[in-house]
C-alpha cells in the first residue's frame, strides 16, 4: 500500500517502519500525549480501549490532566479461531465488520449474525465486569480522545468511533502509538483527527512488534486505571524510543 497522507493524520514520521520503537505502553503513552498537547485544559476525555488500551490511555491522560475513561468494544471472531477477527461491535452494539474478509471466508448472513450476538453476549459481560453501573459520561460538545495500544485491522477502534460520532463530539481523536498503514487508511475518513507515531506495512502486522516489553493485561490490572489519571501529576520520565537493546535512538 501506498504512504497514507492526510491533513487529519499526525505521525512521526522518522518511527515509520520501523520496530520495537517503544520500551512498553505507558511510555507510548507519553509520546503520544505530546503529539496530543494542544488539548490540554480544554474540555475533553480519554476513552482506552481495553485491554491493552488502558496503560497508553492512561499516560496520555495523565499528562494532560484529563479524565479517562473506557470504550469497551470486542472483534468477532472468525469461525473456529480464537484470535482472529473479521470484524468488531462496540458497547451500544455498533457493528464495523471487513466486508473484503467476509467475501474472503464465504461467511453467511446467518454466520454472520451469530457472531455479531456472540459477540455482544461477551461484550455484556465485559461491561459488567468494567463499568458496573457506571454510565458512560456525557460526551456531547467535548473533546473525545479514543485511545488503544495500536490498530492492526482497525474495526476495534472504528466502531467505537462511529458509537462516540452518534454522540456529537466537538471533536473525535483516535490517538495510538502503532498502525498498520491499510488501518490508518480505514479510520482517517470516520475521525476528525488521527494520531500514531508507528506506522508500519507488510503482509503481516502485529501490534507487540513495536514494543520491546509486552504482555497481556487482566482483568484487575485494567480495573486499576480508569478514573484516576486526570488526578496525577504529568510524566516526567524521558519520551523518547528506545532500541530494542535499550539504548535511546535518536529521532
Amino acid at each position: 500500500m501506498s504512504v497514507v497522507l492526510s491533513s487529519r493524520l499526525i505521525e512521526e514520521p522518522r518511527l515509520r517502519s520501523r520496530g520495537y520503537v517503544f520500551r512498553d505502553r505507558s511510555q507510548a503513552g507519553e509520546m503520544l500525549a505530546a503529539k496530543l498537547e494542544k488539548y490540554r485544559g480544554l474540555d475533553g476525555i480519554v476513552l482506552a480501549i481495553p485491554s491493552g488500551g488502558v496503560p497508553v490511555g492512561y499516560a496520555v491522560a495523565r499528562a494532560l490532566g484529563l479524565p479517562l475513561d473506557l470504550a469497551i468494544a470486542r472483534k468477532i471472531l472468525v469461525p473456529g479461531s480464537t484470535e482472529a477477527g473479521y470484524g468488531a461491535v462496540s458497547w451500544d452494539g455498533e457493528t464495523a465488520l471487513n466486508h473484503e474478509l467476509v467475501t474472503t471466508l464465504g461467511l453467511t448472513h446467518a454466520a454472520i449474525e451469530r457472531g455479531i450476538a456472540e459477540t455482544r453476549k461477551v461484550l455484556e459481560a465485559r461491561m459488567k465486569r468494567f463499568r458496573g453501573d457506571k454510565p458512560l459520561p456525557k460526551l456531547e460538545g467535548r473533546v473525545v480522545i479514543i485511545v488503544d495500544d495500536g490498530l492492526a485491522s482497525g474495526y476495534t477502534a472504528l466502531a467505537c468511533a462511529r458509537s462516540i460520532r452518534k454522540r456529537n463530539p466537538a471533536k473525535l481523536v483516535v490517538a495510538v502509538p502503532t498502525a498498520s498503514e491499510e488501518a490508518v487508511a480505514l479510520m482517517l475518513p470516520e475521525v476528525d483527527e488521527l494520531v500514531c507515531l508507528n506506522i508500519r506495512s507488510g503482509f503481516i502486522f502485529a501490534v507487540a512488534d513495536a514494543y520491546q516489553h509486552w504482555y497481556d493485561l487482566t482483568d484487575e490490572e485494567v480495573l486499576q486505571y480508569p478514573g484516576k489519571a486526570g488526578e496525577q501529576e504529568s510524566p516526567r520520565t524521558s519520551t523518547q524510543p528506545c532500541l530494542p537493546d535499550g539504548r535511546k535512538s535518536i529521532v
